[in-house]
């Protein structure tokens, strides 16, 4: 069975498997870097309703493609700039106007899965959003795949580049502001990460599953490492191993791709807190 699996991969007939392959080891490391900031700064609520909001962005890029015939238009770019909406309203809405940042995430998750659904419903032909829903990594492309290495670029560089003001910032935004750091500035610019990340990550595991695959490897990492460099490097290292290992079992056994990386996953986790308590 595993020697299919392989077979396919060399297989010049289907390219797509090679392309779900590369995708998820590329985001892997976007999803490992940010993955680690959102589970030390606890706002995995915000990439969720960064998550659903990108629907919106989906469905309206497939009814104008369909109807308008915006052909250069992919799910991918409606995703990514719907994402980056999100972020910002909920960027600046929590930070400026002191509003109440749970009201904002709670509106901003229902709507842009409302709005992303009737675009879905008045989209000519049939679309099924089960597959946004939940993923299907096998339906990334040439296309996408160049798309989703340039945001894999953007997060890694940015994430790199300002590490140590978000590290600052995630421990002790306090502090961090009392040394004169734009502690806002740089919560918007995570923010932004986050959401280039959960674009990612939707084209991996699908919208619902994005929570999972952002946090448990990264939470799993923290099981195993003291600094943060080094949780951010055995989470990219957990996210390669679930995605490869999610595809693999799922092409063979003819399961869902995402599904099936999120339940490895989440199995590994729970053996690895098991067996730190029990040594503990």
């Amino acid at each position: 069975m595993l020697q299919e699996f392989f077979a396919a991969l060399t297989d010049p007939n289907v390219p797509f498997i090679r392309y779900a392959l590369i995708a998820g080891l590329l985001s892997s490391v976007s999803f490992g870097i940010i993955g680690s900031f959102v589970v030390v700064k606890r706002i995995s609520y915000i990439a969720g309703a960064i998550s659903h909001a990108a629907l919106a962005g989906i469905g309206a890029a497939l009814y104008f493609k369909h109807v308008y015939g915006m052909d250069f238009l992919s799910p991918l770019h409606g995703a990514v700039i719907a994402a980056l909406l999100a972020a910002l309203i909920i960027g600046l809405v929590s930070t400026y106007y002191n509003e109440r940042e749970d009201t904002i995430i709670g509106s901003i998750w229902a709507i842009g899965m409302a709005t992303g659904l009737l675009f879905i419903a008045k989209t000519p032909g049939y679309v099924d959003p089960m597959s946004y829903l939940f993923g299907n990594i096998l339906l990334v492309g040439r296309q996408e795949l160049v798309l989703i290495l340039f945001l894999d670029m953007v997060v890694i560089v940015l994430g790199i580049l300002f590490y140590h003001q978000f590290l600052a910032l995630s421990f002790d935004e306090e502090f961090t502001r009392l040394r004169g750091i734009p502690t806002r500035l740089y919560y918007i610019l995570l923010i932004f990460l986050v959401a280039l990340t959960v674009v990612l990550m939707v084209t991996v595991v699908g919208i619902v599953m994005v929570i999972a695959l952002l946090t448990i490897p990264a939470a799993t990492a923290g099981l195993f490492s003291r600094k943060l460099w080094q949780m951010m490097v055995l989470a990219a290292l957990f996210c390669a191993l679930f995605t490869s290992i999610g595809l693999g079992t799922s092409y063979i056994l003819d399961f869902p791709s995402g599904s099936t990386t999120i339940v490895f996953a989440g199995t590994v986790y729970i053996l690895s807190l098991i067996v730190r308590r029990t040594r503990g």
